[in-house]
């Protein structure tokens, strides 16, 4: 069974109704205040279920470095809740400017070549020696590509795995986003999803721990990773096929923008 994306709207009415779920996930920095009706909400929660904390601002990729007061509030976030997994993505986000480090309040792709990867290497020994645990990295949707890729996407997430001793949350809904976009109305669904397929398959055994599926939406010819409808059957087919290739990692349904009914969504976690 998948886990759930767990998020405002529907607070009150899982904590109402606590259907059986293998683990709820939140985004970690709404949940960074020590004090008020969050962190309580959070707590009760784990009284139920496994938990995920899935955050979104570490940046791990960027050159300006890590926000070291962001991490320690994830590590004490973690130290309270003790999750099942805590995750962030291959992106940056931090950028050193004339007034001072910037944060883009997005996840933007790096480059794959070797420098990246020794930097995420780094960053990601950082946060895991905080945590004390190991860290999921996720591979992101992305709408534009750095010229000085050197290794292939899923090389460079091989290496990562390895050097670091991190885990890989696979979001095949990203995959397919990407996929979909490069083939700019060239291939037919079949080509996007056999290339897809082969992504995965590129990956060392063991390596994902967690899976993500979600919706996407195209505007103006571009396909756009915004978790707002439910994933394509496209998607419902990468996660077998993931799910086959990663027979030990835990799915999990995300739904952050357009959220419907609460049995919508357990309706789509059925499936």
């Amino acid at each position: 069974m998948l886990g759930l994306g767990w998020r405002h709207p529907h607070h009150e009415e899982l904590l109402r109704r606590l259907p059986r779920l293998p683990l709820l996930e939140v985004h970690a920095e709404n949940f960074f205040a020590k004090g008020g009706a969050a962190p309580g909400l959070l707590m009760a929660a784990r009284e139920h279920y496994e938990i995920s904390l899935h955050a979104v601002g570490l940046g791990l990729g960027s050159a300006a470095g890590l926000d070291e007061a962001h991490l320690q509030q994830l590590a004490e976030l973690a130290a309270r809740v003790q999750p099942r997994f805590v995750s962030d993505h291959a992106c940056f986000a931090r950028v050193q400017g004339m007034s001072g480090v910037q944060h883009a309040a997005d996840l933007l792709p790096v480059a794959f070549d070797e420098a990246n990867l020794r930097r995420l290497v780094a960053h990601v020994g950082q946060v895991q020696d905080c945590l004390r645990r190991p860290l999921l990295v996720e591979n992101l949707s992305a709408y534009v590509r750095w010229t000085g890729d050197e290794l292939a996407e899923p090389q460079f997430f091989n290496e990562l795995v390895r050097r670091s001793g991190c885990a890989l949350l696979l979001d095949v809904n990203n995959l397919l986003v990407n996929a979909r976009n490069e083939a700019a109305g060239e291939g037919d669904g079949a080509m996007v999803l056999d290339s897809c397929r082969q992504w995965i398959e590129r990956l060392d055994d063991g390596s994902v721990t967690e899976i993500h599926v979600a919706g996407h939406a195209q505007v103006d010819g571009l396909f756009i990773d915004d978790h707002g409808s439910a994933p394509s059957d496209a998607c419902w087919q990468l996660l077998d096929h993931a799910r086959q290739r990663f027979p030990l990692a835990q799915g999990l349904l995300e739904w952050d923008t357009d959220i419907p009914s609460f049995d919508v969504l357990l309706a789509g976690i059925e499936r």
